[in-house]
Formats: C-alpha cells, sequence, structure tokens
C-alpha cells in the first residue's frame, strides 16, 4: 500500500520485517500451542526490492527445536501482478520462546523431520543457533 513504501515507491524493510515477525510468530505458536514471544532475529537480507502494488508471499517454515526455543525461516518473494515474475526478495530466521501461562519458558515438543529437506534445514539451524551463542558470549565479553 502506498503509506508502506518510500518517495521511489519501494516498501520499507521495517514493514516487511512486521509481515515476517507475524508470520513466524504463527508457525512458532501453532506447534508449541502457547504464547510466544520473539527472542531473535538473525539477519534479514534483502535481496532485490519490492514495489507498491507488488503481491508479497511470506513461506515460513519450522528449522529446528530446541527445549523451549525454535527457529523459524521465512522465506519473502514478491509477485509483479502484471506479468507474473517472481523474485525472491528477502530471507530472514528468527527465534521464538514458548511461555507458559505465568510468562515463563516452557517445553516445545520435539520436530519430526520427514523429509532429507527438512532435517538440512535443521541441521543448517543448529549451526546457526551455535553461531547465535557464540556471538552471544562475545558480545558479553566487550562489554566488560
Amino acid at each position: 500500500m502506498p503509506m508502506d513504501t518510500n518517495v521511489a515507491g519501494n516498501v520499507f524493510g521495517g514493514t516487511i520485517m512486521r509481515l515476517i515477525d507475524e508470520v513466524a510468530s504463527v508457525v512458532a505458536f501453532k506447534h508449541a500451542r502457547s504464547n510466544v514471544v520473539t527472542a531473535s532475529i538473525d539477519r534479514m537480507d534483502f535481496y532485490s526490492p519490492v514495489f507498491l502494488g507488488d503481491l508479497l508471499r511470506l513461506i515460513a517454515s519450522l528449522n529446528y527445536v530446541h527445549r523451549t526455543s525454535m527457529e523459524i525461516g521465512v522465506r519473502v518473494e514478491a509477485e509483479n501482478p502484471i506479468t507474473g515474475q517472481i523474485r525472491h526478495t528477502g530471507t530472514c530466521f528468527l527465534t521464538y520462546v514458548a511461555l507458559d501461562k505465568t510468562g515463563k519458558p516452557t517445553l516445545v515438543p520435539p520436530l519430526l523431520y520427514e523429509t532429507a529437506d527438512e532435517q538440512r534445514r535443521s541441521e543448517e539451524a543448529q549451526l546457526r543457533r551455535k553461531l547465535r551463542l557464540e556471538d552471544r558470549t562475545a558480545r558479553k565479553l566487550i562489554r566488560l
């Protein structure tokens, strides 16, 4: 919509990120069947702009489940409604934590992998989790 774009007609990245968070939170909630909160957004890579009038498609997948946290990957695609051309415009990885009724982290059901692609996404997510934890440790050292 026009209010979601800059003067050049490009959709604001923040608008796209809001949609990503909304879609990913639905995936996390459906798996956990409890309240979830966004714990982190690893990174948001924008590959090409989204223009006013493009149709957005957000494809979210639950990649990995730890004890109380989950990684959801979201692929953003934009479709030109006139030409039908579809562009991969961005990818984002988000971590959610499931909460119980008192607001404390709660266990999440395990994720069952049915395909080689799901197993690959899980292995990649575990590597990203390891890197996130290492980064968190390094940031704590810098703050000292």
